[in-house]
């Protein structure tokens, strides 16, 4: 049991979901000065500024960097996968997206031909470079905040 509440005062964990956390808020933030309109459905969605991914996975590889050293296997494993997930963020899940504007359009010039498709494919899936990039930055800001010892 002692294993299990040590995750509640994991800082390095907690300081990363934070960093994901700011991230999907500030996506309605973002959301808001580009249209001119609040939409809190934002803090759930994928895709948008920033990145939320990017901020997590960099956050937590910050920190790691921080406890354990830049040459240590920790900091290493998390470089790696966090490259991963930004790579699949920015490529693979922004291509996704991109697939599912044009089986839109093809929907709808279906469904004037009288062929009853229900639904649009979501569009934003995935995220650009910058929305990536400044994902990171926040990621890696948070990472170096939460990591300054507190001045007693």
């Amino acid at each position: 049991m002692h294993n299990f509440e040590e995750i509640f005062t994991n800082g390095i964990l907690w300081s990363s979901i934070f960093a994901c956390f700011l991230a999907q808020a500030l996506k309605i933030a973002f959301h808001f000065f580009k249209n001119k309109e609040l939409d809190f459905t934002k803090i759930m969605g994928s895709g948008g500024m920033p990145s939320s991914h990017s901020a997590l996975v960099c956050c937590l590889t910050t920190m790691i960097g921080l406890e354990f050293g830049f040459n240590s296997a920790a900091f290493a494993t998390c470089t790696v996968f966090s490259t991963i997930i930004m790579y699949d963020a920015a490529g693979v899940r922004k291509a996704v997206g991109e697939q599912a504007k044009i089986l839109n359009r093809i929907r709808k010039k279906l469904e004037n031909r009288e062929h009853n498709i229900d639904e649009d494919l979501k569009e934003l899936i995935g995220h650009t470079r910058l929305e990536v990039f400044a994902g990171a930055f926040l990621g890696i800001l948070i990472g170096i905040l939460f990591s300054i010892p507190s001045v007693n």
